[in-house]
């Protein structure tokens, strides 16, 4: 795992010069790549490169990057795994091509001297970003893998196009000089996260998943097009395969996700795996123990709160399959010595309060380990999340009301809060079914009330899945961005609502705030996390099911959990979905609170000008009281605000 870098710049410079400023902004990724330095520079072309490198796969000199190609036409600085790299090598020897190490950055060279860009990620299975010079050509790709597993920014500034893994690097070249997207921070404040293509810098994007970008010195990346080599829409267009059975179709399941373990551990370094105890991540760790044949490191975050707490199930989980085991518990003075970290980590504001622990956990593998295999990518591609099937069953019982009859139903539902719906329910439990009052009732009360203000199924879920959703009032000057949830030319065709919620999620949800949560955090630590599910053969997989095959009766990832009751007894792993939930409310006003008053200041908020102090300064003080529990949306606003601090 690195971290990559450059600039196309027409105007040239000197050779020192360019040296030196590539080098500074590889190095402010240091701890994406702590173990080495490597620069290449071509004024004269217009073309510089930078890299830092953490040494996985061939930790020799010969995986120094940025890396040549055996012909001496292509020069590239790479970022992430190309799993198949073995088997891809056995192809192109047979074709006369020689290897100097056994790194998958040379295979990668070789595969594009051999059939092309296009070709080479056609045949690649992994996660990555790189950028490729053609010295012949003067042109520099820039490419990212099949589900964004590994970021890549890009844009110009002062003339000079500019990229990066993180935007710190971007940041780290004098002829930056891009403010603030307004429109971007109305997309934090409504789904947590700002959706690729957009960044929180205007004039800068981010590479969209299964996408890649040619590009020469001089031409605006902006007005050029990324060219679509694999999308999970044109999978779900396409239809359900013709499976047989559903027991065939377990069996290739069962086939694909041991080859992409193994592909996984693959490591010249030791290697662990998150565990939470739920179906996705104690599935992969079953695989592991299998393969590894000894007891696999697992690693787990648990919390004092109990109602939080899922350390429990992993550690009996770890017992069930004999892993070498490791828990720590989580502390509101942990989450408040690693807050003011956060803007550095994350690079532009990210507001899932779950990065807390997924970096603690984190830091707590790389005392042992330098690779994590995860369970991500479970709930999106095989539907566990509960969210779809209830939302389908709500929009189904409500959909024929008319318009104006539901949104005048929503209002008063929504015009009381959460926790006192939770006190009404609660107190009413003795008369109503369990289903109306275990867990946060008052919270789903909004959510039906979301869905009663829908215009569409489709428009449901982006109210479901909004915090701030009247985004223009409380960030002024603003508009709403292209978004997936937005833009009907991208959705596939002739997808029923469940699976268009899934392919939702995948498309934007999954690359930029699952995959960055944890590609951030886990970097930070300087430690590498893979994600078998998330394997593209996996994902296309997943899409070829009905979907009564990946959701039966009402309960998600039936073919994951049929392969991991073949391994660990039910008991161990089945109960309601809980998710690496945060106690984030009870936090602001408790140990947090300090530090969110001093940042949601109403004269530093009016000052500098971004939001609107009133409304902000309206949901903290109820926060802050206990009237109403508005933790996600202050969050979002709270990670604005230290990002922007931290930008000072």
């Amino acid at each position: 795992m690195c971290g990559i870098t450059g600039f196309l710049d027409p105007h040239g410079g000197e050779a020192a010069a360019w040296e030196a400023l590539v080098g500074r902004m590889a190095d402010r990724m240091e701890r994406r790549g702590p173990d080495d330095r490597g620069i290449w520079v071509d004024p004269a072309a217009g073309a510089a490169l930078g890299h830092r490198r953490l040494s996985i796969v061939d930790v020799s000199p010969e995986g120094h990057q940025p890396m040549v190609s055996a012909d001496g036409r292509y020069v590239v600085v790479f970022n992430g795994e190309i799993y198949n790299f073995a088997r891809i090598r056995q192809e192109l020897e047979p074709l006369g091509h020689r290897f100097r190490g056994h790194s998958d950055t040379e295979v990668l060279l070789a595969s594009v001297v051999q059939w092309g860009v296009a070709g080479a990620l056609s045949r690649f299975v992994g996660m990555f970003a790189f950028g490729l010079w053609d010295r012949k050509e003067r042109e520099l790709t820039l490419a990212r893998d099949h589900v964004g597993g590994k970021p890549l920014f890009y844009g110009t500034s002062g003339g000079v196009m500019l990229f990066g893994s993180e935007l710190k690097a971007l940041r780290a070249h004098p002829a930056f000089d891009r403010p603030v997207s307004r429109d971007a921070l109305a997309l934090l404040l409504r789904f947590d996260y700002i959706e690729a293509p957009w960044t929180i810098h205007e004039g800068i994007r981010k590479l969209p998943q299964g996408t890649f970008l040619k590009l020469r010195p001089g031409d605006d990346p902006l007005a050029a097009r990324p060219v679509t080599y694999w999308s999970a829409s044109d999978l779900v267009s396409r239809g359900a395969a013709k499976w047989k059975s559903p027991e065939e179709a377990l069996e290739r399941l069962d086939a694909l996700l041991r080859d992409a373990v193994g592909l996984q551990m693959i490591s010249d370094v030791p290697l662990g795996a998150f565990l939470s105890g739920g179906i996705d991540s104690s599935l992969i760790v079953a695989y592991m123990q299998e393969i590894a044949g000894k007891p696999v490191k697992t690693f787990t975050i648990g919390f004092r709160e109990a109602a939080f707490n899922e350390a429990d199930h992993a550690r009996a989980v770890a017992a069930h399959l004999h892993t070498d085991h490791t828990e720590q518990v989580l502390t509101a003075d942990d989450a408040l010595a690693l807050v003011p970290r956060i803007p550095e980590m994350y690079d532009e504001p990210f507001a899932d309060p779950s990065q807390l622990p997924t970096h603690l956990v984190a830091r707590l593998a790389r005392q042992s380990v330098t690779v994590v295999l995860s369970g991500d990518g479970g709930d999106e591609l095989f539907g566990g999340y509960n969210k779809y099937p209830w939302a389908k069953r709500v929009w189904g019982a409500v959909s024929w009301v008319p318009g104006p009859l539901r949104r005048a139903v929503a209002r008063p539902l929504l015009a009381v809060s959460s926790t006192t719906w939770d006190s009404v329910l609660r107190a009413a439990s003795p008369v109503l079914p369990h289903r109306f009052t275990y867990g946060s009732p008052g919270g789903r009360v909004h959510k039906v009330a979301r869905i009663l203000r829908g215009v569409t199924a489709q428009d449901t879920f982006l109210q479901l899945m909004s915090h701030w959703d009247r985004t223009a009032e409380v960030v002024p000057g603003s508009s709403d961005l292209a978004v997936w949830m937005r833009d009907p030319a991208r959705w596939p065709a002739n997808a029923g609502f469940m699976e268009w919620m899934m392919c939702a999620d995948f498309m934007s949800y999954l690359p930029d705030d699952g995959i960055v949560k944890v590609d951030r955090a886990t970097m930070a630590a300087s430690l590498e996390a893979r994600a078998p599910i998330l394997d593209h053969r996996v994902a296309e997989f997943a899409w070829s099911l009905p979907v009564g095959w990946r959701i039966r009766d009402g309960v998600g990832k039936w073919p994951l959990r049929e392969l991991l009751y073949r391994r660990v007894p039910r008991e161990l792993v089945d109960r309601p979905k809980q998710g690496f939930a945060v106690p984030v409310g009870p936090w602001l006003r408790g140990p947090l609170r300090g530090w969110a008053e001093a940042l949601l200041d109403r004269d530093r908020l009016r000052r500098e000008g971004y939001l609107d102090a009133d409304r902000v300064r309206a949901k903290w003080e109820e926060h802050a009281s206990g009237r109403r529990n508005w933790e996600f949306h202050l969050w979002s606003v709270l990670s604005f605000q230290a990002w922007l601090e931290a930008q000072r």
